[in-house]
């Protein structure tokens, strides 16, 4: 099985790239998501090093780099810890992507079997509807308690950073019971 949504592009070798795996052996991945922040921060400073600052423009243009990276990195790792489907002992992995005027993000993780059809459904309406509009319908449901969940994050990547989103969904080569998703965000620099 092998199922795209939006503009998913297979990983390739850009002209730098970064990929940190998480184990789920040691420690619930469900555990870790709240040390999401450390690793988003370490891969926005690491980053940041490819954009050197050497006046105010070019200060400013890194500072956004940043701040974009960290908060993207920030949420698809929260997103693939939170989420992991933990019977199928599976790492999850993010990586990040730089090409000559483009950053893509690769959040890679196993999905529960009753969550596949949820999670397409969200992600094909994110596709299909006004961001902007999902945006402020989600924030009234989160207002008056009828959510279950934020489900901000990725309306966030898409309406302030003009990101573009897709993902795959496919059998994992290494259990045929267990769905791999990986959400890939496509960043202009």
């Amino acid at each position: 099985m092998k199922q795209i949504f939006g503009e998913f592009v297979e990983q390739g070798n850009g002209d730098e790239y970064l990929v940190i795996h998480f184990s789920p052996t040691s420690l619930p991945l469900q555990q870790r998501w709240r040390n999401s922040g450390l690793s988003a921060d370490f891969l926005a400073e690491y980053w940041s090093t490819f954009f050197p600052a050497h006046d105010v423009p070019s200060q400013n243009k890194q500072n956004e780099i940043k701040g974009a990276i960290n908060y993207i990195a920030n949420e698809l790792l929260e997103n693939i810890m939170k989420f992991a489907y933990q019977p199928a002992d599976h790492p999850v992995s993010l990586g990040l992507y730089l090409y000559q005027n483009e950053f893509k993000l690769y959040a890679g993780n196993a999905i529960a079997p009753d969550a596949i059809k949820d999670l397409q459904t969200r992600f094909h309406a994110l596709l299909t509807e006004d961001p902007r509009q999902l945006y402020l319908e989600q924030v009234e449901k989160n207002a008056s308690g009828e959510s279950s969940g934020s489900h901000l994050g990725l309306l966030t990547i898409v309406n302030d950073y003009q990101a573009r989103l897709g993902w795959k969904f496919e059998t994992s080569s290494q259990n045929p019971d267990v769905v791999e998703v990986t959400t890939m965000v496509h960043l202009t620099l």
